[in-house]
């Protein structure tokens, strides 16, 4: 019964991976419910505390919670039903129960990204992240974000622009706003895709909530897209939960003298995939979606609006002054006056070439290797390196311009066709 499922999940001195062990032996919830003692000793790695917790018969509470989600219209999903993501049931610890509002979208027939960075983010980061949930939903990814401020929003914002389901993860309970500047955003998400969370009604957005919260975002998804994230960061929490999941990593890199991607670009010197694009992201999963994912030539531009940004609590950038043009003299004037040619002895500007770039012992011998296009597993059986030392030195030649990459883990030289 549905109030056995949860009265189970809110087991205190349970671990979800407890529970994942417990699901492994008995049937379902009701079954651990109604075991004796001595057959909880025979589940192994569970310890005294949590077989105490499973004493306790008292249903009042989850009856409690049954009535609020009834009230409240907010939806239960167990780990048994058919709706439960595939993807999220696999991970070592996944939620026992979700609550959730709206309608859950086909997690398991389309690639789902998550788009997660800083809170403070800059005004380069809360572009990118608008136009890459944009893209990412217009190409054919489902976008799965924390309903945070900064990167997390704005990148569900343009998810929404594009008119596909968005999904949003909280660390708190549906039927609380965090932060109430995203009221608006909370609506539009449960009325165009759905909002979950694992944690009951009414429970609010306590700091320790947001690790676990960050599990699910990566659970769901095929891979995890970084945009902007400082040294220090919940989404670099969720990059290395989707690292040790068996999830891609994807970054955007970003502005070596701006804090606040310091970490994101740390990412990528551990071998995260760089990428520029919404495509480049969802290219990945092709050969997963051939009938889902479609290169898109719509418009990708996405500009942040003055209401976006007041949502955010930022306010728009400053615009220089327009300059004063200077007086122009008349031609007739301007023939009189007959001035020496400055520079006489430079070359032509079309003779003039830019200094190629400096370039590592490493990134020299991939550039010596890359006569063709190639696969990148190619290219790390030839070399012989650490796949991550390769990975690292290929994002900073296609940072100089040198390489491109192309749909497949393939690269090739930027000027070869």
């Amino acid at each position: 019964m549905l109030i056995h499922w949860i009265w189970f999940a809110t087991r205190p001195g349970l671990s979800d991976r407890q529970k994942k062990l417990l699901l492994d032996v008995f049937d379902d919830p009701e079954d651990i419910y109604f075991a004796e003692k001595k057959t909880y000793a025979g589940v192994e790695g569970l310890t005294e505390d949590a077989a105490a917790a499973l004493e306790d018969k008292n249903l009042k509470e989850a009856e409690r919670i049954l009535k609020e989600c009834m009230r409240k219209g907010i939806h239960i999903c167990t780990m048994h039903d058919a709706s439960y993501p595939a993807r999220l049931k696999n991970i070592a610890d996944p939620p026992v129960v979700l609550y959730y509002k709206g309608c859950l979208p086909d997690f398991d027939g389309s690639p789902v990204i998550a788009v997660v960075g800083t809170r403070k983010a800059s005004g380069y980061g809360m572009t990118v992240a608008k136009r890459m949930g944009y893209q990412i939903a217009r190409c054919g990814g489902i976008v799965v974000s924390g309903v945070a401020s900064g990167v997390d929003g704005m990148a569900m914002r343009g998810a929404l622009t594009a008119g596909t389901p968005v999904v949003g993860v909280l660390g708190c309970g549906a039927d609380v706003v965090y932060p109430l500047s995203n009221r608006s955003l909370y609506a539009d998400t449960e009325r165009c895709g759905c909002l979950i969370t694992e944690f009951p009604p009414g429970t609010e957005p306590f700091k320790w909530n947001f690790p676990k919260r960050n599990r699910i975002i990566s659970g769901l998804s095929s891979g995890v897209l970084v945009v902007e994230a400082p040294e220090r960061s919940g989404a670099l929490i969720t990059a290395k939960q989707a690292a040790d999941q068996g999830r891609d990593v994807f970054v955007v890199p970003g502005n070596i003298d701006v804090p606040t991607c310091a970490g994101s670009n740390a990412l990528l010197r551990e071998g995260a995939i760089s990428v520029m694009s919404g495509w480049d992201v969802v290219s990945e999963y092709a050969h997963l979606y051939p009938d889902r994912i479609r290169r898109d030539t719509a418009p990708s531009v996405q500009t942040v609006t003055a209401d976006e940004l007041e949502a955010e609590g930022k306010s728009q950038p400053k615009v220089a002054q327009k300059p004063t043009l200077p007086i122009i003299k008349k031609l007739s004037d301007r023939k009189k006056e007959k001035k020496p040619i400055d520079n006489r002895g430079a070359q032509e500007y079309s003779d003039q070439r830019k200094d190629p770039p400096e370039l590592t012992e490493d990134e020299k011998r991939i550039m010596e290797l890359l006569t063709q296009e190639c696969l990148v597993d190619d290219l790390v059986a030839q070399l012989g390196m650490p796949t991550g030392k390769i990975l690292s030195a290929l994002t900073m030649l296609q940072i100089k311009g040198l390489i491109r990459q192309l749909p497949g883990k393939r690269v090739t030289r930027s000027e070869l066709p």
